[in-house]
């Protein structure tokens, strides 16, 4: 896991160099890191102790993406390179939008989980948003400060995007979409005390979710994220460009929404010019009608389909007490591959 450049350089990459690969383990050296922009080598030196958490939230990111999109034509592969994704993010996508807005909600939610395990000493848990206790619980626990994971994604992850043009717009736009959906989505945990589980006293306390819940919230907006179209006008500062709705019959997106100006490649052919590494060779769904299935997913070309032997534990016997046993059978499998 690692972290070169959590935000876009000049060509708009977000990126995570895999020269970094010990970041969370090792001593934190900022200058060391390239990429980093004044705003993001103050904020690394003031905040060093949390630098590793940023790194973590990024891996937790692209991880989640690749989950996410594991059963379409762009599965959010990564390649052996400092822009980590390659020219994909070059454009103002979808697929960028999605990715800026998980990265972003992945640095939030990692630091906030770090301050709650009490593994930085500038932050700890949330007392402030507590209000009165529900009938039969009280608060007690540790509530997960989600505003001051928010605020290190923003102030890091955000420092590049103070450019007058769209790009930085759309950016923004999704990262704090990214951001918001934590908040959206805690939710309260509670514990029984008491003889026997028998719950004579509840303490509860504001949790965040599990990080998939995030990601199959943001993947939600992804498949309804709202086209834009870009405007120029003049300012004190200058020409300065800004983003409105394409569809004026369309809700107009809110602070949750994701937003994208350009539209995507189709992905099925390779095509270094994109970022696109094509469809050939990829695994599909023979049954499915959707995009994961062998019509969309191999883009018309067709699939192949070859036996594959699985070894796999069978016949498992639970002994008393307290072992199972289980023999080893041998499976065969039909795999369907994009031709």
């Amino acid at each position: 896991m690692a972290l070169t450049r959590l935000l876009s350089p000049p060509c708009r990459s977000l990126a995570v160099g895999h020269q970094y690969s010990s970041l969370g383990s090792q001593p934190i050296l900022c200058g060391s890191i390239p990429g980093l922009v004044p705003k993001q080598l103050r904020f690394c030196r003031n905040y060093v102790e949390i630098m590793p958490s940023v790194a973590e939230g990024v891996k937790i990111g692209i991880q989640e993406c690749q989950h996410q999109f594991r059963g379409r034509r762009w599965n959010c592969t990564t390649i052996n390179d400092k822009a980590i994704f390659g020219p994909v993010l070059d454009k103002a996508t979808r697929e960028s939008a999605f990715v800026h807005a998980i990265a972003s909600a992945g640095v939030a939610f990692a630091v906030t989980r770090s301050c709650a395990e009490g593994s930085a000493t500038i932050c700890g848990c949330d007392t402030r948003h507590k209000g009165p206790p529900g009938e039969g619980w009280k608060w007690g626990g540790c509530s997960e400060d989600v505003n001051f994971g928010s605020m290190v994604s923003r102030e890091f992850a955000d420092a590049r995007e103070n450019r007058p043009d769209a790009r930085s717009a759309m950016n923004r736009q999704n990262n704090e979409a990214g951001r918001t959906s934590l908040n959206d989505n805690m939710f309260l945990k509670c514990k029984c005390h008491g003889l026997s589980g028998s719950c004579e006293v509840k303490t509860c306390w504001w949790s965040q979710p599990d990080f998939r819940v995030i990601g199959d919230y943001m993947k939600d907006k992804y498949d309804s994220a709202s086209e834009m179209v870009v405007e120029k006008h003049k300012e004190s500062r200058g020409w300065v460009e800004t983003l409105r709705p394409k569809f004026t019959f369309f809700k107009p997106p809110t602070e949750r929404d994701l937003v994208y100006y350009e539209s995507s490649p189709n992905f099925c052919e390779p095509n270094p010019e994109t970022g696109s590494f094509g469809t050939r060779d990829r695994a599909c769904n023979l049954t499915s009608h959707g995009i994961d299935g062998c019509d969309l997913l191999c883009c018309g070309r067709g699939h192949n389909t070859r036996t594959e032997e699985r070894k796999e534990k069978c016949h498992c016997i639970f002994h008393w007490c307290c072992y199972v046993s289980c023999q080893e059978c041998v499976r065969v499998y039909d795999v369907h591959t994009c031709k």
